[in-house]
């Protein structure tokens, strides 16, 4: 075996049906006092429900979150939790919660409780980004922002439509494909990465059939978590980078661009890593070289959009969104090569099969 450094995620992980009624000794064992809740607008009357289990421990909501955490909410939220004194947050929904509540710890540094209700896996990382004022996003690594603990409890996410929950779980497989093609992939990141892929992507499948099926939320979040596990250690890729330039610079849903956009990133790097692809078919029982077609066809077996152009993407701005991909580029084991890239992104938005370019 090669040698490898796996960086390991320090927490503590509370899943199954009804844990939710854990959470007064989550926040006790944190010694919190003041606890404030990270939600967005949407989540306000259920973490108001949840918020009474806290009793005197509870400080307040600030219901700022918005996708892709810019800098004014951020900045609303870090005025709020110095208001309230709080020495805890409690994130509540998705990336774009814990996002906030990262944001606010990346600055104060209280702990953080992450209550999950999709599958983007954010809460399993110290990493995150935050979009300035100016547009720009940069991206932080600080191990202020990593959750505490995390509470996975699935009956939290049967309101959730279908659509979100799916979307949400490309995004959670996105990190593990991209983990098998990152800078520092390692044997144990990829024994997670392959655990989660087929975890995950099994998961999506029952939900399509039956969205209220308790038992596939259940697995969609331990395929969540497996899946998150692998980021800090192996690191993103020239999908991630893709996804950033099409959600952040042209507004589309996070999620759904991660699906769309994971067949043919993954295609481009085919030819220059076997072994990823290799992993990546044992989790949809295929051959290495059918691993793209196996995540596009998991588009349609989990009733996810297929095309950028679904998304609503004109796409008069392929051109543009290629030169942006080309800039600040992220690690990738295949060159950044431009024509290649533009062709990815007409595959990606006319919705067919990945090419291969």
């Amino acid at each position: 075996m090669k040698s490898y450094t796996h960086l390991a995620m320090p927490g503590r992980v509370i899943h199954g049906a009804g844990r939710i009624s854990e959470l007064p000794e989550e926040a006790e064992a944190l010694g919190a006092k003041r606890i404030m809740f990270c939600c967005t607008k949407s989540r306000l009357p259920e973490v108001e429900n949840i918020a009474t289990s806290l009793g005197e421990r509870f400080a307040g909501i600030c219901d700022k979150a918005k996708i892709f955490v810019p800098l004014a909410a951020v900045e609303l939220g870090r005025e709020q939790a110095r208001a309230t004194e709080a020495d805890c947050l409690v994130s509540f929904g998705g990336g774009t919660a814990v996002g906030l509540a990262k944001a606010i710890a990346l600055e104060q540094g209280q702990p953080i409780i992450s209550i999950v209700t999709t599958y983007s896996g954010s809460e399993t990382t110290a990493l995150q980004g935050i979009i300035g004022h100016d547009g720009v996003r940069t991206n932080y690594r600080d191990m202020r922002m990593l959750p505490r603990s995390l509470i996975y409890d699935p009956e939290l996410t049967l309101d959730v439509p279908l659509g979100v929950s799916v979307a949400s779980g490309f995004n959670s497989i996105s990190h593990a494909v991209s983990s098998y093609l990152g800078k520092d992939a390692n044997p144990v990141a990829n024994m997670y990465s392959e655990h989660g892929i087929r975890t995950m992507s099994a998961a999506l499948v029952q939900l399509a059939e039956n969205p209220r099926d308790i038992d596939a939320r259940s697995n969609a979040m331990h395929g969540a978590w497996l899946c998150g596990m692998t980021l800090m250690s192996s690191g993103t890729t020239i999908h991630h980078k893709i996804a950033h330039v099409l959600g952040g610079g042209f507004g589309l849903p996070h999620g759904s661009t991660h699906a769309i956009v994971l067949p043919h990133s993954t295609s481009y790097n085919r030819q220059m890593a076997p072994d990823a692809m290799a992993g990546i078919g044992r989790a949809f029982n295929v051959s290495p070289e059918d691993a793209p077609q196996a995540l596009f066809d998991l588009l349609g077996k989990s009733g996810a959009a297929e095309g950028l152009r679904d998304l609503g993407l004109s796409e008069d701005v392929l051109e543009d969104a290629t030169d942006r991909i080309m800039t600040d580029r992220y690690f990738n084991l295949r060159d950044y090569d431009r024509s290649a890239i533009r062709a990815l992104l007409q595959d990606a938005w006319e919705g067919r099969p990945p090419s291969g370019v």
